[in-house]
């Protein structure tokens, strides 16, 4: 089975800064995420200058700026993602991030990155949506804030240009997520209707959803990684701190361990334990050469050292070629077949 593909989401908790960017690439890497995801955007083509915060922004941030004020902030230059892009090469993990306006998604594509992030708020946006996927590139499609139709619409759009690299993600917005929020089933309700693999992107404080995604199905698992939960910024206080990201990757891989192959056998332990605990035929009382085995001369005990349970009413009837002797285990050259 393929490894669950972990995303690590440092989206706009560099605060704006190419250092704290690369740092968080390398403590991601290091951490265990296979990917690490940006935001690519300029404040003045997402937000009006007035746009009020959102409510969990609100909580984390400055009531007295705006949210074109905040974000305006938390932008880095293009020529910062040059530099982020030959980084993760160096660091071999994958470079993702989600653009917000066609000028992103060009800019996007002259760096020649390998897959897109479409941002649960575009999820309905399928003018933009529909130009992301005619790169023919792999878009991971977060679901927050949407229902099924949206869903199916979306996938459509991009369908629709020829591009089948889709892998939908659950998702809540909301920062920090309930966990009774979380709806995982509603990740395979998109997966049987839709026809695409599935993911899910958490914004749970604890890491028990991402595992029951996992246990699901899940093929991708993203989460918010910040190197400092007390750094001033939206996005820092709902995110995991290195150390927190690490153990979220061993869960998962643990998980994955668990889940197996599928297939009902024996393990190798269960092999070498059978002799103890399995029980076979034995003959509960001295027996004399030619005696006829008869039910109530035959018992189940421990070890595992003779015929198997299931040949019971095989040997009833027959007789025996010598003499045993009581919790004697019944062999097939025991019997005169």
């Amino acid at each position: 089975m393929k490894p669950t593909y972990i995303i690590a989401e440092i989206g706009v908790n560099h605060n704006g800064d190419l250092r704290i960017a690369i740092n968080s690439i390398k403590a991601a890497k290091e951490a265990g995420a296979q990917c690490v995801k940006f935001q690519t955007f300029k404040a003045s083509q997402i937000v009006t200058q007035t746009s009020p915060k959102a409510n969990y922004q609100l909580k984390v941030t400055s009531k007295e700026e705006t949210q074109y004020e905040m974000l305006k902030k938390l932008e880095l230059s293009l020529t910062d993602y040059h530099t982020l892009l030959e980084v993760c090469q160096n660091e071999n993990v994958d470079f993702l991030s989600t653009p917000y306006n066609k000028e992103d998604v060009d800019f996007l594509e002259n760096i020649n990155v390998s897959m897109y992030k479409i941002a649960s708020g575009q999820l309905t946006e399928l003018p933009f949506i529909k130009y992301v996927a005619n790169t023919q590139k792999k878009i991971y499609l977060s679901t927050g804030m949407g229902n099924m139709a949206n869903v199916f619409n979306a996938v459509e759009t991009i369908r629709a240009t020829g591009n089948q690299k889709i892998c939908v993600l659950q998702c809540t917005t909301n920062y920090p997520s309930l966990i009774g929020d979380a709806n995982l089933h509603a990740m395979l309700s998109m997966q049987n209707a839709c026809k695409v693999d599935i993911g899910y992107s958490d914004h749970v404080p604890e890491n028990y959803a991402c595992y029951a995604a996992v246990a699901l199905g899940a093929k991708v698992i993203e989460k918010h990684f910040t190197l400092d939960k007390n750094m001033q910024g939206p996005d820092h206080s709902s995110s995991l701190e290195p150390s927190e990201f690490k153990e979220l990757v061993y869960g998962v891989r643990q998980i994955e361990l668990s889940l197996g192959d599928g297939i009902k056998r024996p393990t190798a332990a269960e092999h070498a334990n059978s002799f103890g605990m399995k029980r076979s035929l034995v003959v509960l009382q001295d027996l004399k050469a030619g005696s006829i085995l008869e039910e109530k001369l035959i018992g189940f005990k421990r070890p595992f050292n003779g015929l198997d349970t299931s040949y019971l009413d095989l040997v009833i009837g027959k007789s025996i070629k010598q003499k045993m002797v009581k919790d004697q285990p019944i062999q097939l050259d025991s019997i005169n077949w």
